[in-house]
């Protein structure tokens, strides 16, 4: 039947008159009911059973042919090809050169809510009228009630299957083989995974009761047929989505992609899993049983490169061994890398929890195989063994604190550890130890900010572990005023000013101020070009600064400055008022180097 059904075309040319005239249609029905008794009867005689049933394969290829035509109208007629969006080429964060962009914007478009698309979308393009469902429902109805409901079933899931990938592409989603996946640029692939999840959930929340809905109507006598095609259909678009998710995994890691990773692993946690559990209520349990072992097999590929990922900002941390300073003590690139990747990533952290959890909890029972297969010393330590172990010995060491830390946060604190480890080596570039204690408060500082920026980052951190940033940020601070202004101050010491008969020595005094003026000048050249960028530490070191030397300085002048007027170039040794140091001080840690004007009471 499908045979003669091809060579008719099925192009809407040999439409029957069925569905034209009721009055018609129930003469038609009437005989096509006495065709099939008697094509059933005992009594009939060869001869006319051949007829009989002769006859009725022709009225059901005519009615298979009306069927498919139906079908095909509604795919053909309202099409309107849309080209697919062009790709995004933007990432959320550069490569591991530490090429960092300042902003995310997370995608997570709201089930039943895509991006720009019309409202005639809402539904499974084309729509079917009150008479087409009528029409439909009596053609199958007839033909599964003669027995023919192989063909039926056949004609109509094809054409189906056709129209849902007719709509996905309408909607930017084209079906591409694994290996076109695996060869894409990331940075084309990055918006098919954007149109991915957009399509997925739209077809997940809208698509499927659209067409969930047809299935009833069409079959309404038939509700068993119903669930079983919807069941089938189904079946192929989620396995369709799921090559591409695992086609995906099979590209390279790397921490940039983890934001498109989680997008979608967050899809198939969300969407598919409903998908699943409505098949299995309609009674499709083998198909709901294939359907969730596909979605298992996803999510683990996808957990798996997600945990790698973090892994790899790990080594990647490790393996920085750049020899050059950063000029002028500023924050590091690689901090700025991490720390805004660690914020963006929180913003996804219920599901890193999740993610994580998963990874820990597979890793547990393979380290306890391996445990206890362990009998012939066979097979070396795996990487999840090492995982396993690694999130071990980490919460080993967090036992005596309520509530236990998560794998996830486990996870956060031996990267946040790298980094400090990978800060303070960098310090030990920079020559003078007063830039190395800038570079550390700079960096530490940075660090501070953004976890206090970030409610879950702070959350999971802890309020202990910004206490001890914070000490340590106060130590960095008393390290660079001791290397930067003790010698400073000693200079304006009066011990051995004063000879015999406490008589001041107007030459030990002009060395004094001329050593001040010169170590006080030749800091600012220096630590005017140095860079703070934090308004808050950069204040706060200049306070510190002046409420250390102004201070000194005022007490100084005032006791001795009278001992140098009555001679002469007083100016040459005298050169600044306390306000003018004040004013000097505020031209430290802008990153700009200043000349020293010439200032005078």
């Amino acid at each position: 039947m499908m045979d003669k059904y091809n060579r008719a075309g099925c192009n809407g040319s040999r439409r029957s008159k069925f569905g034209k005239n009721p009055k018609n249609d129930k003469s038609f029905l009437y005989m096509v009911d006495r065709i099939f008794k008697l094509s059933t009867t005992t009594t009939t005689t060869t001869l006319n059973l051949d007829k009989t049933t002769s006859i009725l394969e022709r009225v059901m290829f005519i009615l298979e042919n009306d069927l498919c035509a139906l079908l095909e109208d509604h795919i053909s007629k309202n099409w309107r090809p849309t080209p697919p969006p062009p790709p995004r080429k933007s990432s959320s964060f550069g490569s591991l050169q530490f090429q960092l962009q300042d902003h995310h914007e997370r995608e997570s478009p709201k089930p039943g809510n895509p991006d720009d698309e019309d409202d005639e979308d809402d539904g499974l393009l084309p729509t079917f009228s009150p008479e087409d469902l009528s029409v439909l429902n009596k053609i199958v109805t007839v033909m599964i009630n003669v027995g023919y409901h192989t063909e039926c079933c056949m004609a109509f899931t094809n054409f189906r299957r056709i129209a849902f990938k007719t709509v996905l592409q309408k909607l930017g989603y084209t079906c591409m083989r694994m290996d076109e996946v695996y060869k894409m640029q990331w940075e084309f692939l990055e918006g098919e995974i954007a149109t991915w999840n957009r399509v997925f959930r739209h077809c997940t929340s809208v698509l499927f009761n659209s067409e969930r809905k047809l299935y009833n109507s069409v079959f309404s006598n038939q509700p068993h047929i119903s669930r079983g095609i919807f069941s089938v259909i189904a079946q192929a678009v989620i396995v369709n989505f799921l090559n591409f998710a695992q086609a995906v995994v099979l590209t390279k890691p790397s921490p940039e992609k983890l934001f498109k990773f989680l997008d979608m692993y967050e899809t198939l946690r969300d969407e598919v899993e409903s998908v699943i559990v409505l098949i299995n209520d309609d009674g499709s349990e083998q198909c709901a049983k294939d359907l969730g072992y596909e979605l298992a097999a996803a999510k683990h590929g996808i957990i798996e490169a997600i945990v790698a990922m973090f892994y790899d900002l790990e080594n990647s941390i490790k393996g920085d061994n750049e020899r050059i300073p950063i000029p002028y003590g500023a924050v590091h690139p690689l901090t700025r890398y991490v720390m805004n990747y660690l914020k963006y990533a929180c913003e996804y952290k219920a599901t890193l929890e999740q993610v994580f959890s998963s990874q820990y909890c597979m890793n547990h029972y393979l380290y306890i195989d391996n445990h206890n297969n362990n009998n012939n010393n066979k097979g070396t330590s795996t990487t999840t063994t090492k995982i396993q172990e690694n999130n071990t010995s980490s919460e080993d060491q967090e036992l005596d604190e309520t509530p236990k830390k998560s794998p996830f946060v486990v996870q956060l604190m031996t990267i946040m550890d790298l980094l400090d480890v990978n800060t303070e080596r960098k310090s030990k570039l920079y020559k003078d130890p007063a830039l190395r204690c800038i570079f550390l408060m700079n960096n530490g500082r940075y660090i501070v900010q953004k976890i206090k920026g970030c409610d879950d980052l702070h959350e999971s951190m802890g309020d202990n572990w910004c206490r001890r940033m914070q000490s340590s940020l106060r130590l960095h601070h008393k390290s660079y005023q001791r290397e930067t202004w003790s010698k400073v101050v000693q200079c304006l010491n009066p011990d051995g000013l004063q000879q015999q008969g406490n008589k001041v020595s107007k030459q030990i005094l002009r060395e004094r101020f001329k050593c001040f003026n010169s170590m006080f000048e030749e800091i600012h050249k220096t630590q005017s070009s140095w860079i703070v960028s934090d308004e808050q530490l950069q204040s706060e070191l200049r306070v510190s600064i002046c409420s250390l030397v102004i201070p000194a300085y005022r007490s100084f002048m005032g006791r001795f400055k009278h001992h140098l007027e009555s001679g002469k170039h007083i100016d040459k040794y005298i050169k600044y008022h306390p306000d003018d140091l004040e004013t000097l001080i505020d031209d430290f840690f802008v990153g700009n180097a200043m000349s020293m004007p010439r200032r005078r009471t």
